[in-house]
């Protein structure tokens, strides 16, 4: 079983930011690829970005391109998700996930085996 954790919620106006991490072990940096989902109340679980093992190729949903940046840090064992310029839109749990092997295409809540806790993210004045 992975373990990833969850680290960087908290509530933030419109157009401020924020920075969620999701601690991995480095094997699992190099052999998984990683997604962060987000789930909003009553809605489904919808991935927001991604970065694929290996080569690091990364996809972002149209909705956050521009404003959110996925990244690996391998001296802290992360996967970090910089969210810029949130809007409320944004609020909901965030999940990172893993898949073994590269993934390039849109991430989907199926094709990931292993989840973190959830960490929540809420954009309100």
């Amino acid at each position: 079983q992975l373990l990833l954790v969850e680290s960087g919620g908290g509530l933030v106006k419109p157009g401020g930011s924020l920075r969620l991490s999701c601690a991995a072990s480095v094997f699992i940096l190099d052999w998984y690829s990683i997604a962060w989902f987000r789930q909003a109340p009553g809605k489904e679980r919808e991935g927001v970005a991604s970065i694929s093992s290996r080569d690091g190729n990364t996809y972002y949903a149209d909705s956050v391109k521009g404003r959110f940046t996925i990244s690996r840090d391998y001296t802290n064992s992360t996967v970090n998700l910089q969210l810029n310029t949130l809007k409320p839109e944004d609020t909901g749990v965030y999940y990172c996930a893993a898949t073994y092997g590269s993934h390039w295409s849109a991430p989907v809540v199926s094709e990931y085996d292993y989840w973190g806790q959830g960490t929540q993210v809420t954009v309100s004045s």
